[in-house]
């Protein structure tokens, strides 16, 4: 009969431990509170959870099963084996580039030339102002042997712009025949595009007659030199500093023109 007292003690210790438990975790501030519940709430999760934990808990005095329920309650919890979502970036398709206007033009101090054989001095002088190099055509002519048969080749030209500048920055590039590719236009116009970005001018050796955007044509049978010290519409047009006449100064052609423009001869970059 005693058993069966205690049993009965043992479910109604139970029932009353877990409607307190209900009672307390129905209200979160409460379970802020009282840091006693999560005792309580273990040693009544210990007693439900089967004969052998019961017959444990009637062996077990007040005392310990609260420290047990405590212990317990302290104990980490387990780590869920669920898959955590991760994030994963995609991957942009705007390619990360130096951003580039697609138009840019490089002030200059302009200068006629004073006599029909010094466009080569004139061109250079013009190109080298965009720099602030502030030199003479009569010193240019000198370095680049020119004479009253003209300046030789934009070889000449190269030279002493890198003379000038201090640097190895300039080089000669050919358009050696009358028959311009493809290829050769999109040469050039990376070359003028990536010159000016650098902040120098292009020199040009052209012959026969170039034709500008506005129209007007521009003719040297036997050859001249011009500055080319802008681009616009991302190098597709180029803009002519021109020695030859002060009322035509300033000029904008397309950039395929000035390829055949300038075959047979070359341009300084």
């Amino acid at each position: 009969m005693r058993h069966d007292n205690d049993v009965k003690a043992v479910t109604t210790i139970r029932a009353k431990a877990a409607n307190l438990v209900r009672a307390h975790l129905s209200n979160p501030r409460r379970v802020m509170t009282y840091g006693l519940l999560a005792a309580v709430s273990a040693g009544t999760l210990a007693l439900a959870a089967g004969p052998t934990t019961a017959a444990t808990a009637q062996n077990t005095t007040p005392a310990a099963a609260v420290a047990l329920a405590v212990k317990s309650a302290d104990k980490p919890a387990a780590k869920s084996t669920a898959t955590k979502p991760t994030a994963t970036k995609s991957k942009s398709t705007v390619t990360s580039s130096k951003h580039r206007s697609t138009s840019k033009e490089l002030r200059i101090k302009y200068q006629a030339q004073p006599n029909y054989y010094w466009c080569g001095p004139a061109a250079t002088r013009n190109a080298l102002s965009a720099t602030g190099h502030n030199v003479t055509m009569a010193s240019l002519a000198k370095k680049m042997g020119t004479t009253e048969a003209g300046t030789n080749s934009a070889n000449e030209i190269t030279a002493a712009l890198n003379k000038v500048t201090g640097t190895n920055k300039y080089r000669t590039t050919e358009i050696p025949t009358h028959a311009v590719t493809t290829k050769q236009i999109d040469t050039l116009k990376r070359d003028i595009v990536a010159t000016i970005d650098d902040n120098r001018a292009v020199v040009a050796n052209v012959a026969g007659t170039g034709t500008d955007t506005a129209g007007a044509s521009h003719s040297y049978e036997g050859g001249h030199y011009i500055a080319v010290h802008g681009y616009r519409d991302d190098g597709r047009q180029a803009e002519i500093a021109d020695s030859a006449d002060p009322n035509a100064a300033h000029y904008w052609i397309k950039t395929s023109d000035l390829a055949h423009w300038i075959a047979t001869r070359g341009y300084s970059h």
